[in-house]
């Protein structure tokens, strides 16, 4: 459905593009083949990582053990396991959200 999240079994892989010391965290859109995301903690000791899984935690109201940031723990592209969430679940959130606009033709 998306480019940037597919589905195996009961996991459902995000690729980010993360953005660190921003105002405020929150996802901002697409970029590219990934789902951008500002994260206002600076990329310093983990911060950004641990805010970013706190965000999504927070977002899909699921405990942070059910998060895990799979590649890129330093880097701004990253890919996120999320157990639990489908990826039309996801995506239709995203949507009610006002985050994704789906162009129809």
């Amino acid at each position: 459905m998306t480019k940037f999240c597919r589905e195996r079994g009961k996991t459902l892989y995000i690729t980010l593009h993360v953005q660190p010391r921003s105002k405020k965290t929150a996802i901002v859109g697409v970029h590219g083949d990934a789902l951008k995301v500002k994260v206002a903690a600076p990329p310093v000791d983990g911060a950004a990582n641990e805010a970013l899984v706190k965000y999504f935690s927070k977002f899909l109201s699921l405990p942070k053990s059910k998060i895990e940031i799979m590649q890129g723990e330093g880097s701004k592209f990253k890919v996120i396991a999320i157990v639990g969430v489908s990826e039309s679940e996801f995506t239709s959130l995203l949507i009610k959200e006002g985050l994704l606009v789906i162009q129809i033709g």
